[in-house]
């Protein structure tokens, strides 16, 4: 009589344990985003106030080391955030490709779910003809142990 196979147990676990640790890296990936997303936010909010402030202080006379400092923060405020935006980018596309191992993932746990059912559904195809054999001999032992008596 056919044995269900030991290796789609193994090779289902394997292939969850991979879906979990792509779901988490996709969490964590979407977390970095999201904390990319809002340091940029407040960079450029950041831009904007200084900018403002610069364009009322210049009706109001200031000295000419604190518009060259002001300037220069300003810069840098650009400069980071175009670092921001290239680090968010990269984190973006990291999320999208993590995306597709993960659909590939589920799509690889789906088919070792599959073959396991189609060996435990053939295993039990096996024992129901073994079991019908069985009552086959069985009946015709009686049939023949009828005719005898």
């Amino acid at each position: 009589m056919r044995q269900a196979r030991a290796c789609w147990p193994v090779l289902v676990k394997k292939a969850n344990d991979e879906v979990i640790q792509l779901q988490t890296e996709l969490g964590q990936a979407l977390a970095r985003v999201d904390q990319l997303q809002a340091s940029h936010q407040r960079l450029c909010n950041m831009y904007d106030e200084y900018r403002l402030k610069e364009q009322h202080t210049q009706t109001e006379a200031l000295g000419m080391q604190a518009s060259v400092n002001q300037r220069q923060f300003m810069v840098q405020l650009l400069n980071l955030q175009q670092r921001v935006a290239l680090d968010l980018s990269k984190a973006q596309s990291t999320v999208a490709e993590l995306r597709k191992k993960r659909i590939l993932a589920d799509i690889e746990l789906q088919k070792m779910q599959a073959l396991e059912e189609q060996d435990q559904l053939a295993v039990r195809r096996d024992q129901q003809k073994h079991e019908q054999r069985q009552l086959d001999e069985l009946g015709v032992r009686q049939f023949n142990l009828r005719l005898q008596s």
